[in-house]
Protein backbone atom coordinates (compact mmCIF):
# COMPACT_ATOMS: atom_id res chain seq x y z
CA UNK A 1 0.00 0.00 0.00
CA UNK A 2 0.98 3.54 0.02
CA UNK A 3 3.44 5.15 2.58
CA UNK A 4 0.24 5.70 4.82
CA UNK A 5 0.73 1.80 5.68
CA UNK A 6 2.83 0.58 8.88
CA UNK A 7 4.61 -2.61 8.86
CA UNK A 8 3.42 -5.87 7.67
CA UNK A 9 4.79 -9.17 9.84
CA UNK A 10 5.54 -11.68 7.37
CA UNK A 11 3.14 -14.52 6.65
CA UNK A 12 0.20 -13.48 8.51
CA UNK A 13 -2.21 -10.79 8.87
CA UNK A 14 -3.73 -9.32 12.52
CA UNK A 15 -5.53 -11.79 13.86
CA UNK A 16 -8.32 -9.42 15.02
CA UNK A 17 -8.24 -8.09 11.52
CA UNK A 18 -9.24 -11.81 9.92
CA UNK A 19 -11.86 -12.19 12.30
CA UNK A 20 -13.68 -8.94 11.68
CA UNK A 21 -13.78 -9.92 8.42
CA UNK A 22 -14.66 -13.42 8.69
CA UNK A 23 -17.80 -11.85 11.15
CA UNK A 24 -18.92 -9.65 8.55
CA UNK A 25 -18.68 -11.87 5.86
CA UNK A 26 -20.91 -14.53 7.70
CA UNK A 27 -23.29 -11.42 8.83
CA UNK A 28 -23.87 -10.51 5.00
CA UNK A 29 -23.66 -14.39 3.46
CA UNK A 30 -20.91 -13.20 1.13
CA UNK A 31 -21.08 -15.98 -1.69
CA UNK A 32 -18.54 -18.55 -1.48
CA UNK A 33 -17.29 -18.14 1.68
CA UNK A 34 -18.36 -20.04 5.00
CA UNK A 35 -17.30 -20.16 8.46
CA UNK A 36 -17.23 -23.20 10.98
CA UNK A 37 -18.28 -22.89 14.89
CA UNK A 38 -14.55 -20.88 15.47
CA UNK A 39 -14.89 -18.35 12.83
CA UNK A 40 -12.47 -20.31 10.45
CA UNK A 41 -12.80 -20.61 7.17
CA UNK A 42 -14.21 -23.55 6.40
CA UNK A 43 -14.94 -23.95 2.50
CA UNK A 44 -14.48 -21.62 -1.10
CA UNK A 45 -11.28 -19.99 -0.11
CA UNK A 46 -8.21 -21.84 -1.21
CA UNK A 47 -6.21 -20.92 -3.38
CA UNK A 48 -5.86 -22.85 -6.74
CA UNK A 49 -2.59 -24.76 -7.80
CA UNK A 50 -1.85 -21.37 -9.79
CA UNK A 51 -2.05 -19.14 -6.36
CA UNK A 52 2.00 -18.90 -6.01
CA UNK A 53 2.58 -18.38 -9.68
CA UNK A 54 1.68 -13.79 -9.76
CA UNK A 55 4.98 -11.59 -9.14
CA UNK A 56 7.76 -12.31 -6.67
CA UNK A 57 6.54 -12.21 -3.09
CA UNK A 58 3.75 -13.75 -3.43
CA UNK A 59 0.97 -12.53 -5.88
CA UNK A 60 0.96 -8.90 -7.88
CA UNK A 61 1.44 -6.97 -4.95
CA UNK A 62 4.12 -8.76 -3.57
CA UNK A 63 1.63 -9.30 -0.32
CA UNK A 64 2.32 -5.92 0.27
CA UNK A 65 -0.15 -3.91 3.24
CA UNK A 66 -3.41 -3.51 2.22
CA UNK A 67 -6.33 -0.95 3.98
CA UNK A 68 -8.41 -3.29 6.29
CA UNK A 69 -11.24 -1.26 7.38
CA UNK A 70 -14.69 -2.93 6.20
CA UNK A 71 -17.45 -1.39 4.66
CA UNK A 72 -20.53 -0.10 6.91
CA UNK A 73 -23.41 -2.66 8.23
CA UNK A 74 -26.36 -1.62 6.25
CA UNK A 75 -28.99 -0.15 8.56
CA UNK A 76 -32.44 1.90 7.49
CA UNK A 77 -30.54 5.20 9.28
CA UNK A 78 -27.09 5.05 9.21
CA UNK A 79 -25.45 7.10 11.65
CA UNK A 80 -23.95 10.60 10.46
CA UNK A 81 -20.44 11.02 10.64
CA UNK A 82 -18.65 14.41 10.44
CA UNK A 83 -17.18 14.84 6.56
CA UNK A 84 -13.33 15.44 6.93
CA UNK A 85 -13.10 18.19 4.76
CA UNK A 86 -16.13 20.26 5.87
CA UNK A 87 -17.38 18.83 8.77
CA UNK A 88 -20.91 18.47 7.21
CA UNK A 89 -22.69 15.22 9.10
CA UNK A 90 -23.01 13.19 6.19
CA UNK A 91 -24.15 9.38 6.38
CA UNK A 92 -21.36 6.99 6.44
CA UNK A 93 -22.99 4.46 4.09
CA UNK A 94 -23.35 6.66 1.32
CA UNK A 95 -19.86 8.34 1.90
CA UNK A 96 -18.59 4.83 1.86
CA UNK A 97 -20.47 4.12 -1.23
CA UNK A 98 -18.89 6.92 -2.89
CA UNK A 99 -16.27 5.83 -5.60
CA UNK A 100 -14.35 9.02 -8.00
CA UNK A 101 -15.53 9.90 -10.89
CA UNK A 102 -12.32 9.01 -12.88
CA UNK A 103 -11.35 5.36 -11.02
CA UNK A 104 -15.46 4.57 -11.10
CA UNK A 105 -14.94 5.09 -15.33
CA UNK A 106 -11.36 2.87 -15.22
CA UNK A 107 -12.94 0.40 -13.37
CA UNK A 108 -15.96 0.19 -16.25
CA UNK A 109 -13.74 0.72 -18.74
CA UNK A 110 -11.43 -2.27 -18.06
CA UNK A 111 -14.63 -4.28 -17.19
CA UNK A 112 -16.01 -3.53 -20.77
CA UNK A 113 -12.31 -4.42 -22.45
CA UNK A 114 -12.60 -7.63 -20.69
CA UNK A 115 -16.09 -8.03 -21.44
CA UNK A 116 -15.11 -8.31 -25.51
CA UNK A 117 -11.61 -9.80 -25.37
CA UNK A 118 -11.95 -12.42 -22.41
CA UNK A 119 -15.98 -13.26 -22.32
CA UNK A 120 -15.28 -16.01 -20.12
CA UNK A 121 -13.89 -14.53 -17.48
CA UNK A 122 -17.14 -12.54 -16.41
CA UNK A 123 -15.21 -9.68 -14.35
CA UNK A 124 -17.27 -7.33 -12.68
CA UNK A 125 -16.02 -3.60 -12.21
CA UNK A 126 -16.95 -3.80 -8.57
CA UNK A 127 -13.96 -6.26 -8.32
CA UNK A 128 -12.00 -4.20 -9.32
CA UNK A 129 -13.37 -1.42 -6.96
CA UNK A 130 -12.71 -3.78 -4.46
CA UNK A 131 -9.23 -4.35 -4.79
CA UNK A 132 -8.67 -0.63 -5.34
CA UNK A 133 -10.24 0.61 -2.24
CA UNK A 134 -8.31 -1.93 0.07
CA UNK A 135 -5.15 -1.42 -1.82
CA UNK A 136 -5.49 2.42 -2.44
CA UNK A 137 -8.41 3.53 -0.53
CA UNK A 138 -9.37 4.53 -4.45
CA UNK A 139 -6.44 5.85 -5.34
CA UNK A 140 -6.94 8.06 -2.10
CA UNK A 141 -10.01 9.21 -2.66
CA UNK A 142 -9.41 10.16 -6.13
CA UNK A 143 -6.59 11.77 -6.29
CA UNK A 144 -5.68 11.88 -10.31
CA UNK A 145 -5.85 14.15 -13.44
CA UNK A 146 -7.91 14.29 -16.32
CA UNK A 147 -5.79 11.18 -17.94
CA UNK A 148 -6.23 9.08 -14.73
CA UNK A 149 -2.73 9.90 -13.38
CA UNK A 150 -2.19 10.26 -9.57
CA UNK A 151 -0.85 13.79 -8.99
CA UNK A 152 1.95 12.30 -7.18
CA UNK A 153 2.93 8.52 -7.09
CA UNK A 154 1.48 6.12 -4.37
CA UNK A 155 4.34 3.66 -2.97
CA UNK A 156 4.32 0.71 -0.57
CA UNK A 157 7.56 0.40 1.77
CA UNK A 158 10.74 -0.84 0.67
CA UNK A 159 10.15 -4.66 0.25
CA UNK A 160 13.58 -5.49 1.96
CA UNK A 161 12.68 -8.06 4.22
CA UNK A 162 12.87 -6.08 7.29
CA UNK A 163 8.87 -6.54 8.26
CA UNK A 164 7.71 -7.67 4.91
CA UNK A 165 8.73 -9.53 2.26
CA UNK A 166 12.41 -9.52 0.45
CA UNK A 167 12.10 -8.15 -2.96
CA UNK A 168 15.52 -6.66 -4.41
CA UNK A 169 15.24 -4.26 -6.91
CA UNK A 170 13.97 -5.79 -10.37
CA UNK A 171 13.76 -2.52 -12.14
CA UNK A 172 16.33 -0.15 -11.51
CA UNK A 173 13.60 2.48 -9.75
CA UNK A 174 11.83 2.98 -13.65
CA UNK A 175 8.39 2.66 -10.89
CA UNK A 176 9.49 2.71 -7.80
CA UNK A 177 12.04 5.05 -7.72
CA UNK A 178 14.14 2.97 -5.47
CA UNK A 179 17.21 1.31 -6.75
CA UNK A 180 17.41 -1.39 -4.11
CA UNK A 181 14.35 -2.82 -3.71
CA UNK A 182 11.54 -3.36 -5.10
CA UNK A 183 7.76 -1.38 -3.66
CA UNK A 184 4.32 -1.83 -4.45
CA UNK A 185 3.09 0.78 -7.15
CA UNK A 186 -0.20 2.70 -8.36
CA UNK A 187 -3.71 2.53 -7.16
CA UNK A 188 -4.31 -1.48 -7.77
CA UNK A 189 -0.55 -1.76 -5.97
CA UNK A 190 1.80 -3.65 -8.67
CA UNK A 191 5.02 -4.73 -7.83
CA UNK A 192 7.68 -3.95 -10.70
CA UNK A 193 8.46 -7.06 -11.71
CA UNK A 194 4.72 -8.46 -12.18
CA UNK A 195 4.30 -4.50 -13.68
CA UNK A 196 6.93 -5.44 -16.71
CA UNK A 197 4.67 -8.59 -18.06
CA UNK A 198 1.05 -7.31 -16.43
CA UNK A 199 1.20 -3.72 -17.16
CA UNK A 200 -1.82 -2.27 -20.11
CA UNK A 201 -2.53 0.85 -21.48
CA UNK A 202 -6.11 1.37 -20.46
CA UNK A 203 -6.45 4.99 -22.02
CA UNK A 204 -4.69 4.91 -24.93
CA UNK A 205 -1.99 7.20 -24.53
CA UNK A 206 0.91 4.76 -25.66
CA UNK A 207 2.32 4.61 -22.18
CA UNK A 208 1.79 1.28 -19.52
CA UNK A 209 2.23 3.84 -15.85
CA UNK A 210 1.18 1.71 -12.75
CA UNK A 211 0.32 5.38 -11.64
CA UNK A 212 -2.40 5.52 -14.22
CA UNK A 213 -5.79 4.19 -12.80
CA UNK A 214 -7.30 3.36 -16.29
CA UNK A 215 -3.62 1.28 -16.70
CA UNK A 216 -3.89 -0.33 -13.57
CA UNK A 217 -7.59 -0.99 -13.47
CA UNK A 218 -7.44 -3.07 -16.98
CA UNK A 219 -3.67 -4.85 -15.74
CA UNK A 220 -5.99 -5.94 -12.80
CA UNK A 221 -8.49 -7.54 -14.55
CA UNK A 222 -6.32 -9.47 -17.32
CA UNK A 223 -4.29 -11.06 -14.07
CA UNK A 224 -7.61 -11.94 -12.31
CA UNK A 225 -8.49 -13.11 -15.93
CA UNK A 226 -5.76 -15.38 -16.24
CA UNK A 227 -5.32 -19.43 -16.28
CA UNK A 228 -9.21 -19.10 -18.50
CA UNK A 229 -10.60 -18.29 -15.16
CA UNK A 230 -14.45 -17.56 -14.89
CA UNK A 231 -15.13 -14.95 -12.20
CA UNK A 232 -18.90 -16.01 -12.02
CA UNK A 233 -17.64 -19.64 -10.23
CA UNK A 234 -16.70 -18.54 -6.69
CA UNK A 235 -13.92 -20.76 -5.96
CA UNK A 236 -12.44 -19.37 -9.11
CA UNK A 237 -13.16 -16.14 -8.05
CA UNK A 238 -11.35 -16.58 -4.56
CA UNK A 239 -8.41 -18.39 -6.32
CA UNK A 240 -7.68 -14.83 -8.46
CA UNK A 241 -8.16 -13.16 -5.24
CA UNK A 242 -5.78 -14.85 -3.26
CA UNK A 243 -3.40 -14.82 -6.16
CA UNK A 244 -3.73 -10.89 -5.87
CA UNK A 245 -2.75 -11.19 -2.27
CA UNK A 246 -2.51 -14.46 -1.26
CA UNK A 247 -3.87 -14.10 2.54
CA UNK A 248 -7.41 -14.81 3.95
CA UNK A 249 -7.96 -12.04 5.79
CA UNK A 250 -7.44 -10.09 2.56
CA UNK A 251 -9.70 -12.72 0.70
CA UNK A 252 -12.14 -11.69 3.02
CA UNK A 253 -12.00 -8.01 3.19
CA UNK A 254 -12.12 -7.93 -0.61
CA UNK A 255 -15.27 -9.77 -0.85
CA UNK A 256 -16.94 -7.80 1.74
CA UNK A 257 -16.74 -4.61 -0.23
CA UNK A 258 -17.22 -6.62 -3.51
CA UNK A 259 -20.87 -7.83 -1.67
CA UNK A 260 -20.88 -4.10 -0.46
CA UNK A 261 -20.42 -2.26 -3.82
CA UNK A 262 -22.78 -4.46 -5.52
CA UNK A 263 -25.59 -3.49 -3.42
CA UNK A 264 -25.24 -0.11 -5.28
CA UNK A 265 -22.74 2.82 -5.66
CA UNK A 266 -22.70 6.26 -6.92
CA UNK A 267 -20.18 8.81 -8.03
CA UNK A 268 -18.56 11.74 -6.62
CA UNK A 269 -15.96 14.48 -7.34
CA UNK A 270 -12.55 12.99 -8.02
CA UNK A 271 -10.54 13.90 -4.66
CA UNK A 272 -13.39 13.67 -2.61
CA UNK A 273 -13.67 9.85 -2.08
CA UNK A 274 -13.92 8.49 1.58
CA UNK A 275 -10.18 7.42 3.08
CA UNK A 276 -9.32 4.25 5.07
CA UNK A 277 -7.94 4.77 8.42
CA UNK A 278 -6.06 1.28 9.04
CA UNK A 279 -3.93 -1.23 7.47
CA UNK A 280 -2.98 -4.53 7.74
CA UNK A 281 0.25 -3.48 8.98
CA UNK A 282 -0.75 -0.51 11.29
CA UNK A 283 -4.43 -0.79 13.01
CA UNK A 284 -3.49 2.49 15.11
CA UNK A 285 -6.18 4.40 12.99
CA UNK A 286 -4.08 7.38 11.44
CA UNK A 287 -6.43 8.26 8.60
CA UNK A 288 -3.99 9.13 5.54
CA UNK A 289 -4.65 12.84 3.19
CA UNK A 290 -6.03 12.78 0.06
CA UNK A 291 -3.56 15.26 -1.26
CA UNK A 292 -0.29 13.47 0.66
CA UNK A 293 2.60 12.58 -0.99
CA UNK A 294 3.42 9.23 -2.09
CA UNK A 295 7.17 9.20 0.03
CA UNK A 296 6.71 9.95 3.76
CA UNK A 297 4.80 12.79 5.66
CA UNK A 298 7.85 15.41 6.04
CA UNK A 299 8.77 16.07 9.41
CA UNK A 300 8.20 19.36 11.00
CA UNK A 301 11.72 20.91 11.56
CA UNK A 302 13.47 21.06 14.60
CA UNK A 303 14.00 24.51 16.60
CA UNK A 304 18.14 25.35 15.95
CA UNK A 305 17.77 26.51 19.66
CA UNK A 306 16.53 22.90 20.69
CA UNK A 307 18.22 19.33 20.00
CA UNK A 308 16.07 16.51 18.81
CA UNK A 309 15.71 14.06 21.10
CA UNK A 310 17.52 10.76 20.41
CA UNK A 311 15.15 8.05 18.50
CA UNK A 312 14.00 4.92 20.60
CA UNK A 313 12.82 3.38 17.29
CA UNK A 314 14.64 -0.16 16.65
CA UNK A 315 16.83 -0.55 13.81
CA UNK A 316 14.72 -0.26 10.48
CA UNK A 317 11.43 0.77 12.03
CA UNK A 318 9.33 3.46 10.45
CA UNK A 319 9.17 6.54 12.25
CA UNK A 320 5.61 7.34 12.52
CA UNK A 321 4.15 9.26 9.49
CA UNK A 322 6.83 7.40 7.18
CA UNK A 323 4.81 4.63 6.26
CA UNK A 324 7.09 2.21 6.80
CA UNK A 325 10.19 4.00 4.54
CA UNK A 326 13.49 4.11 6.41
CA UNK A 327 14.74 6.50 3.89
CA UNK A 328 15.57 10.57 5.49
CA UNK A 329 12.37 12.86 4.89
CA UNK A 330 12.26 15.53 2.16
CA UNK A 331 12.12 18.85 2.84
CA UNK A 332 8.92 19.65 4.87
CA UNK A 333 6.81 21.63 2.41
CA UNK A 334 5.11 25.40 3.45
CA UNK A 335 1.81 25.03 5.56
CA UNK A 336 -0.66 24.31 3.59
CA UNK A 337 -2.79 27.87 5.13
CA UNK A 338 -0.20 29.88 3.13
CA UNK A 339 -0.06 27.99 0.49
CA UNK A 340 -3.92 27.06 -0.83
CA UNK A 341 -4.36 24.20 -3.41
CA UNK A 342 -5.31 25.68 -6.22
CA UNK A 343 -8.57 24.31 -7.99
CA UNK A 344 -8.36 21.54 -10.45
CA UNK A 345 -8.96 22.31 -14.46
CA UNK A 346 -12.51 20.01 -13.58
CA UNK A 347 -13.58 22.35 -10.42
CA UNK A 348 -13.29 25.76 -13.02
CA UNK A 349 -15.77 23.77 -15.45
CA UNK A 350 -18.78 25.84 -15.59
CA UNK A 351 -20.97 24.20 -18.64
CA UNK A 352 -20.70 22.55 -21.83
CA UNK A 353 -20.93 24.57 -25.14
CA UNK A 354 -21.78 22.65 -28.48
CA UNK A 355 -18.09 23.07 -30.87
CA UNK A 356 -20.35 23.33 -34.27
CA UNK A 357 -21.23 19.56 -33.97
CA UNK A 358 -22.50 18.67 -37.80
CA UNK A 359 -25.98 16.65 -38.34
CA UNK A 360 -25.75 13.24 -36.57
CA UNK A 361 -27.24 10.87 -39.22
CA UNK A 362 -26.49 7.58 -41.32
CA UNK A 363 -27.38 4.35 -43.16
CA UNK A 364 -28.47 1.31 -40.82
CA UNK A 365 -25.06 -0.30 -40.35
CA UNK A 366 -22.84 2.49 -41.83
CA UNK A 367 -20.81 5.17 -40.07
CA UNK A 368 -21.88 8.52 -39.12
CA UNK A 369 -20.35 11.29 -41.05
CA UNK A 370 -20.42 14.20 -38.08
CA UNK A 371 -19.05 13.55 -34.55
CA UNK A 372 -20.36 15.44 -31.27
CA UNK A 373 -17.62 18.17 -30.07
CA UNK A 374 -18.49 19.61 -27.17
CA UNK A 375 -15.88 22.56 -25.41
CA UNK A 376 -15.68 23.09 -21.55
CA UNK A 377 -15.96 26.47 -20.46
CA UNK A 378 -15.60 28.21 -17.51
CA UNK A 379 -17.95 30.93 -15.61
CA UNK A 380 -16.38 33.70 -17.97
CA UNK A 381 -17.11 31.85 -21.40
CA UNK A 382 -13.33 30.76 -21.46
CA UNK A 383 -11.77 27.30 -22.63
CA UNK A 384 -10.66 24.64 -19.88
CA UNK A 385 -8.29 21.89 -21.12
CA UNK A 386 -7.41 19.28 -19.70
CA UNK A 387 -11.04 17.94 -18.04
CA UNK A 388 -12.09 14.36 -18.81
CA UNK A 389 -15.79 14.46 -20.91
CA UNK A 390 -17.94 11.34 -20.87
CA UNK A 391 -20.40 10.42 -24.37
CA UNK A 392 -22.99 7.90 -23.64
CA UNK A 393 -25.27 6.73 -26.14
CA UNK A 394 -28.97 6.43 -24.96
CA UNK A 395 -31.56 4.77 -26.21
CA UNK A 396 -33.42 1.63 -28.03
CA UNK A 397 -30.12 1.04 -30.40
CA UNK A 398 -27.67 -0.75 -31.32
CA UNK A 399 -25.22 1.66 -32.25
CA UNK A 400 -21.91 2.68 -30.55
CA UNK A 401 -18.48 4.70 -31.34
CA UNK A 402 -15.94 2.85 -33.06
CA UNK A 403 -14.59 1.12 -30.46
CA UNK A 404 -17.56 -1.19 -29.77
CA UNK A 405 -18.94 0.68 -26.91
CA UNK A 406 -21.44 2.57 -25.77
CA UNK A 407 -19.11 5.19 -23.34
CA UNK A 408 -16.40 7.13 -23.94
CA UNK A 409 -14.34 9.51 -22.31
CA UNK A 410 -12.32 12.24 -23.62
CA UNK A 411 -9.89 14.64 -22.01
CA UNK A 412 -10.52 18.62 -23.66
CA UNK A 413 -7.09 19.91 -25.40
CA UNK A 414 -6.10 23.37 -25.69
CA UNK A 415 -9.15 24.81 -26.68
CA UNK A 416 -11.28 23.28 -24.21
CA UNK A 417 -12.63 20.91 -27.06
CA UNK A 418 -13.23 17.36 -26.52
CA UNK A 419 -14.35 15.38 -29.51
CA UNK A 420 -16.29 12.13 -29.08
CA UNK A 421 -15.07 8.81 -31.12
CA UNK A 422 -17.35 8.22 -34.41
CA UNK A 423 -20.22 7.10 -34.24
CA UNK A 424 -21.37 3.47 -36.17
CA UNK A 425 -24.72 2.37 -36.76
CA UNK A 426 -26.10 -1.05 -36.07
CA UNK A 427 -28.94 -2.48 -37.88
CA UNK A 428 -31.75 -0.82 -35.41
CA UNK A 429 -33.08 2.80 -37.27
CA UNK A 430 -34.87 5.83 -35.67
CA UNK A 431 -33.36 8.38 -33.21
CA UNK A 432 -31.56 8.10 -29.84
CA UNK A 433 -29.27 10.38 -27.83
CA UNK A 434 -26.18 10.69 -26.95
CA UNK A 435 -25.24 12.64 -24.16
CA UNK A 436 -22.13 14.84 -23.38
CA UNK A 437 -20.93 15.48 -19.65
CA UNK A 438 -18.23 16.40 -17.66
CA UNK A 439 -16.55 14.08 -15.13
CA UNK A 440 -16.18 14.48 -11.87
CA UNK A 441 -18.93 17.75 -11.73
CA UNK A 442 -21.91 17.43 -11.44
CA UNK A 443 -23.38 19.71 -13.96
CA UNK A 444 -25.96 19.95 -17.06
CA UNK A 445 -24.84 17.95 -19.84
CA UNK A 446 -25.60 18.75 -23.63
CA UNK A 447 -27.26 15.88 -25.50
CA UNK A 448 -27.48 15.32 -29.38
CA UNK A 449 -30.24 13.58 -31.93
CA UNK A 450 -28.81 11.21 -33.83
CA UNK A 451 -30.59 9.40 -36.44
CA UNK A 452 -30.53 5.67 -37.94
CA UNK A 453 -31.94 5.39 -41.59
CA UNK A 454 -33.03 2.06 -43.40
CA UNK A 455 -30.52 1.20 -46.21
CA UNK A 456 -32.05 2.41 -49.47
CA UNK A 457 -32.69 0.66 -52.45
CA UNK A 458 -34.14 2.61 -55.93
CA UNK A 459 -34.75 -0.29 -58.52
CA UNK A 460 -36.13 -3.81 -57.88
CA UNK A 461 -36.29 -6.43 -60.12
CA UNK A 462 -37.46 -10.03 -60.77
CA UNK A 463 -34.95 -12.78 -61.45
CA UNK A 464 -36.87 -14.44 -63.59
CA UNK A 465 -39.20 -13.55 -66.37
CA UNK A 466 -41.31 -16.60 -65.64
CA UNK A 467 -44.75 -15.70 -66.13
CA UNK A 468 -46.95 -16.37 -62.92
CA UNK A 469 -49.73 -18.84 -63.34
CA UNK A 470 -52.16 -20.45 -61.29
CA UNK A 471 -55.68 -22.50 -61.50
CA UNK A 472 -58.48 -21.43 -59.31
CA UNK A 473 -57.67 -23.01 -55.67
CA UNK A 474 -54.39 -23.83 -56.76
CA UNK A 475 -50.90 -22.49 -55.56
CA UNK A 476 -48.35 -20.85 -58.12
CA UNK A 477 -45.16 -22.88 -59.12
CA UNK A 478 -42.89 -20.57 -58.87
CA UNK A 479 -42.03 -18.57 -56.08
CA UNK A 480 -41.50 -14.01 -56.56
CA UNK A 481 -37.76 -13.33 -55.86
CA UNK A 482 -36.49 -10.32 -56.40
CA UNK A 483 -33.13 -8.29 -56.74
CA UNK A 484 -32.32 -4.89 -55.10
CA UNK A 485 -29.94 -2.18 -55.74
CA UNK A 486 -29.26 1.53 -54.82
CA UNK A 487 -27.38 3.36 -57.86
CA UNK A 488 -26.14 0.37 -59.32
CA UNK A 489 -24.73 -1.43 -56.21
CA UNK A 490 -26.27 -4.08 -54.47
CA UNK A 491 -28.90 -3.33 -51.74
CA UNK A 492 -28.00 -5.97 -49.24
CA UNK A 493 -30.38 -5.76 -45.79
CA UNK A 494 -32.84 -3.45 -47.50
CA UNK A 495 -36.35 -3.73 -45.46
CA UNK A 496 -38.94 -4.39 -47.79
CA UNK A 497 -43.00 -5.29 -47.67
CA UNK A 498 -44.82 -6.99 -50.42
CA UNK A 499 -49.11 -6.55 -50.71
CA UNK A 500 -51.52 -8.12 -52.95
CA UNK A 501 -53.53 -4.60 -53.90
CA UNK A 502 -56.49 -4.15 -55.64
CA UNK A 503 -55.52 -2.55 -58.54
CA UNK A 504 -52.50 0.33 -59.97
CA UNK A 505 -54.35 2.51 -58.98
CA UNK A 506 -55.60 1.50 -55.58
CA UNK A 507 -52.79 0.22 -53.35
CA UNK A 508 -55.29 -1.12 -50.40
CA UNK A 509 -55.41 -4.72 -49.72
CA UNK A 510 -57.46 -6.62 -51.63
CA UNK A 511 -59.83 -8.94 -49.82
CA UNK A 512 -60.05 -11.78 -52.99
CA UNK A 513 -57.34 -13.62 -55.21
CA UNK A 514 -54.01 -14.86 -54.47
CA UNK A 515 -52.98 -15.06 -50.96
CA UNK A 516 -50.06 -16.23 -48.66
CA UNK A 517 -49.93 -18.01 -45.91
CA UNK A 518 -49.37 -17.81 -42.34
CA UNK A 519 -47.26 -19.74 -39.80
CA UNK A 520 -50.74 -21.17 -38.62
CA UNK A 521 -52.07 -21.47 -42.27
CA UNK A 522 -53.89 -18.66 -42.38
CA UNK A 523 -54.51 -16.15 -45.05
CA UNK A 524 -52.69 -13.39 -45.50
CA UNK A 525 -52.38 -10.64 -48.31
CA UNK A 526 -49.59 -8.74 -46.61
CA UNK A 527 -46.14 -9.34 -45.65
CA UNK A 528 -44.07 -6.92 -43.59
CA UNK A 529 -40.22 -7.35 -42.08
CA UNK A 530 -39.02 -8.86 -45.29
CA UNK A 531 -35.17 -7.55 -45.80
CA UNK A 532 -33.19 -8.27 -48.93
CA UNK A 533 -30.34 -10.77 -48.05
CA UNK A 534 -26.26 -9.62 -48.35
CA UNK A 535 -26.68 -10.19 -52.11
CA UNK A 536 -29.89 -7.80 -52.24
CA UNK A 537 -31.90 -10.82 -53.19
CA UNK A 538 -35.51 -11.18 -51.80
CA UNK A 539 -37.25 -14.30 -52.15
CA UNK A 540 -40.98 -13.98 -51.03
CA UNK A 541 -42.80 -17.31 -49.50
CA UNK A 542 -45.26 -19.89 -51.65
CA UNK A 543 -48.29 -17.56 -53.22
CA UNK A 544 -51.95 -19.80 -53.16
CA UNK A 545 -54.85 -18.66 -55.24
CA UNK A 546 -59.09 -19.16 -53.89
CA UNK A 547 -61.96 -19.93 -56.37
CA UNK A 548 -61.56 -16.36 -57.85
CA UNK A 549 -60.39 -16.23 -61.32
CA UNK A 550 -58.67 -13.08 -63.13
CA UNK A 551 -55.63 -10.90 -63.08
CA UNK A 552 -54.16 -9.57 -59.81
CA UNK A 553 -51.22 -7.54 -58.60
CA UNK A 554 -48.61 -7.77 -56.12
CA UNK A 555 -46.57 -4.69 -55.35
CA UNK A 556 -43.10 -4.70 -53.53
CA UNK A 557 -41.89 -1.71 -51.67
CA UNK A 558 -38.54 -0.86 -50.10
CA UNK A 559 -37.14 1.56 -47.70
CA UNK A 560 -35.61 4.26 -50.32
CA UNK A 561 -38.68 4.85 -52.57
CA UNK A 562 -37.88 1.68 -54.89
CA UNK A 563 -41.19 -0.23 -56.02
CA UNK A 564 -42.20 -2.88 -58.28
CA UNK A 565 -45.57 -4.32 -59.46
CA UNK A 566 -45.62 -7.90 -60.40
CA UNK A 567 -48.92 -9.26 -62.46
CA UNK A 568 -50.63 -12.72 -61.60
CA UNK A 569 -52.63 -14.70 -63.19
CA UNK A 570 -55.40 -17.00 -62.01
CA UNK A 571 -57.03 -18.80 -65.10
CA UNK A 572 -58.53 -22.68 -65.78
CA UNK A 573 -56.51 -24.71 -67.12
CA UNK A 574 -57.00 -24.76 -70.82
CA UNK A 575 -58.90 -27.83 -72.35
Amino acid sequence: MAAHFGRLRKGAATTAVAAAAVAALSASQAPGVTTDDLGRQAAGAQPSADASTGGEGGGATGDSPYYTDLPPLKSPNPSPSASPTTGTPVSVGEAEAGIPATVLDAYKKAEAELRASKPGCNLPWQLLAAIGKVESGQARGGRVDASGTTYSPILGPKLDGNGFALIADTDNGAYDGDPAYDRAVGPMQFIPSTWEWAGRDGNGDGKKDPNNVYDAALAAGHYLCRFDRDLSVQSQMNAAILNYNNSTAYLNTVLSWLEYYRKGTHEVPDGTGTLPSHSSGNDSGANPSPSAPATSTPSAPSTPSTPSAPSTSKPGTPKPGSGGSTSPSPPPSPPSSSTPTPPTPTQTVDHLEDANTGKLTAVAGGAFDAKVAVRAESKANKAVAKVRVRFTIIGDTDATFSGGESVATVVTGSTGTATAPALVAGEKTGDFTVRATVVGRVLGGLDYTATVAPRPADTLTRTSDTALTCVPGGEFADQVEVKATYKGAVAGKVAATATLIKSADDATENDKGPYFKDADGKVIRTLTDLTTDADGVLKLPKLYADDTAGTFLLRINTAGGAALTVELTVAAAAS
